[in-house]
């Protein structure tokens, strides 16, 4: 199929969503022959730090879009669609983007792509018609969608870039330390908490451990959700609007030289701390992707370890990872939890272990999710979504 794919959302290198269509401008004409339009708001800002050639390649895709954008938003606009694809972002109880029945834009197929964490999920089936495709980005999510009578569904998981995330040598910018590696927003969903509560425990049998994070986002607000985890001290923001990872650490008993905070990192300078890493550790209670930042270390040979639940239930089906099986109910008065996982901190502590005095099935482990994982580049998972739309 030969048509031009215009897409509502941002793009960016610092959060899931503009990476996601970062990739989509590049890869989109490669796999088709079409031009691919960002028709959402373009932050110039949120592509900071990259190098010259990639701006180069990116600087004519996102001058068009910004053409597109206004041309849309005009008189007659929705004319300019007729030919194409167009993609609409969706998350929780499908809300996001304006969908078709009330008005939203539609094109020659009109689909909409979901990461959603609530299971409620209210008049899934009758807001689905108003799509040509629902896109998920995990099977766990599509599963979902078909148990509450959606048909028009299918899954595109999210890529890597092979050319940033790939197994090298290492710096050796930690010499003597046993580096863990946490990533992604700080939020009750993403389960930092249990990241603190088991890594104190590891922390102190091995003094060479230390403790990596990359929990900064645009939202720090969120971050005050895992203070209903009254085995903690809470965290705050603080009033430059910063949450203090550092101080929250200290506070429930990690030593200062047991912890590094990288802070916000352009996505395509991760690479180079992830490679320095021993293990990472992702033990969250739900995703509702199969988590980028996760797929990244797994890209790198970083022996990763997950929850057997929801969105990494797809990562697990790799056997790359060293999976953590025991997950206990999640109970939420405000969001449906079907399917989500509580992680239980002794075997975190267990399976860390396990990574320490195991590194020979580590370093298997993470090679068969290295390999794994370079099969999932982006342009190949951009081509499998060319190949959904096709088929449509």
């Amino acid at each position: 199929m030969k048509a031009p794919l215009y897409f509502d959302w941002g793009v960016s290198t610092l959060f899931g969503w503009g990476v996601y269509g970062l990739n989509l401008l590049y890869h989109w004409p490669r796999v088709s022959g079409a031009d691919a339009y960002c028709i959402g708001q373009i932050q110039l800002e949120g592509l900071q730090g990259l190098d010259p050639l990639t701006v180069k390649a990116l600087m004519m895709p996102l001058v068009e879009s910004d053409r597109m954008r206004l041309l849309v938003e005009g008189a007659g606009g929705a004319d300019l669609l007729r030919d194409g694809v167009v993609l609409h972002s969706l998350g929780n109880a499908f809300l996001g983007s304006t969908w078709p029945q009330n008005g939203g834009r539609t094109g020659k197929l009109t689909g909409g792509v979901i990461f959603f964490e609530d299971t409620t999920l209210p008049d899934a089936a009758a807001v689905s018609r108003g799509y040509d495709v629902i896109l998920t980005g995990c099977t766990w999510c599509e599963d979902l969608l078909r148990s509450r009578g959606v048909e028009n569904v299918a899954t595109a998981i999210q890529g890597i870039d092979p050319s940033i995330f790939h197994p090298a040598p290492r710096a050796d910018l930690l010499p003597g330390r046993f580096a863990v590696f946490s990533g992604g927003k700080l939020e009750h969903r993403k389960a930092q908490d249990l990241v603190v509560q088991a890594f104190r425990i590891f922390a102190a049998r091995h003094p060479e451990a230390i403790l990596v994070t990359a929990w900064h986002s645009p939202w720090p607000v969120a971050a005050l959700t895992l203070n209903g985890n009254t085995a903690l001290e809470p965290l705050a923001i603080g009033a430059d609007g910063r949450v203090d990872a550092a101080g929250w650490a200290a506070a429930n008993g990690i030593p200062p030289e047991q912890f590094i905070d990288v802070g916000a990192i352009p996505n395509h300078q991760m690479a180079r701390v992830l490679r320095e890493m021993d293990v990472a550790l992702f033990p969250n209670r739900c995703e509702g992707g199969t988590n980028l930042v996760a797929m990244e270390c797994m890209a790198c040979g970083v022996p990763t370890i997950v929850s057997n639940n929801t969105g990494h239930i797809d990562l697990v089906a790799t056997h790359g990872t060293f999976p953590l099986e025991k997950q206990g109910v999640v109970v939420d008065e405000v969001k449906g939890t079907e399917g989500w996982g509580e992680s239980d901190v002794d075997e975190i502590v267990e399976t860390l272990e396990r990574v320490w005095r195991d590194r020979t099935e580590a370093k298997r482990r993470a090679e068969i999710a290295a390999r794994a994982m370079q099969s999932w580049n982006w342009l190949a998972q951009v081509g499998r979504l060319h190949d959904i739309l096709s088929s449509l």
